[in-house]
Formats: structure tokens, sequence, C-alpha cells
């Protein structure tokens, strides 16, 4: 049994729906601190270079999900749910323009859980 490190709430699912429909192929790179503070952005394949210090740690609704190498430093006892919520983000993501924003809701894994996560 392996654990997933990301998962998305059925809200974010319809988002990613449409905005797929509209753009294709979707993936998301959990920001750094840059732009809209450490929030996921949405990108159209191809829109954002991602290189050896990004790794993925999962799948949400048919989109790659990334995070920067440094930055799984500190989240990787963390398990991230991808949600949406009303509100306009100053970031780049593609949801923007449509008046909502995704953000990340974390806990820590649990112990038992830890033991059944999928290397990165």
């Amino acid at each position: 049994m392996t654990i997933e490190r990301v998962d998305f709430t059925p809200e974010a699912a319809k988002i990613i729906d449409e905005l797929r429909e509209k753009n294709g192929t979707l993936f998301f790179h959990q920001s750094g601190g840059c732009c809209d503070g450490s929030s996921p952005m949405c990108f159209q394949e191809g829109e954002l270079m991602l290189n050896e210090t990004d790794v993925k740690l999962g799948t949400v609704h048919g989109c790659d999900f990334f995070m920067s190498r440094d930055q799984f430093e500190y989240w990787k006892h963390t398990h991230l749910t991808l949600d949406v919520v009303k509100g306009r983000g100053a970031s780049f993501s593609l949801e923007i323009p449509l008046g909502v924003r995704f953000v990340i809701k974390s806990r820590l894994f649990s112990d038992q859980e830890l033991k059944h996560l999928g290397q990165i």
C-alpha cells in the first residue's frame, strides 16, 4: 500500500476540468514563496520550465504536481490537499481570471503513513 503525497477536493477537480477544456494539458507547481507566497500554481504544459531541482509529488485529477526539491525538504512529512476558494490571487496561475484561486491544505503524515510513502 502506497500513501499519496498530494490529493484534491471535488471543487478543485471542477476547476481543473474547466481549465483543461480551455487550455489542454495542465500541471501544478507548488510555489516557493515568490509572487503569491506558497500557493499552488496551475500552468498549461510547457508554460513553466521544470528542471532537475523540481520533484514530482504525484498527480491531482490527471495533472502532475511538482515542487522544488529545496521546498520539498520542508514539506516531506506533510500530506497536501489541493482545494479552491473564492478570491483573486496575485499569481500567474490559470484559475485567477475565474475569480477563484487554488490553495493547499496540509496535515502531517502519521507515523504509519510515513512507513508507506513512495520514494521521491
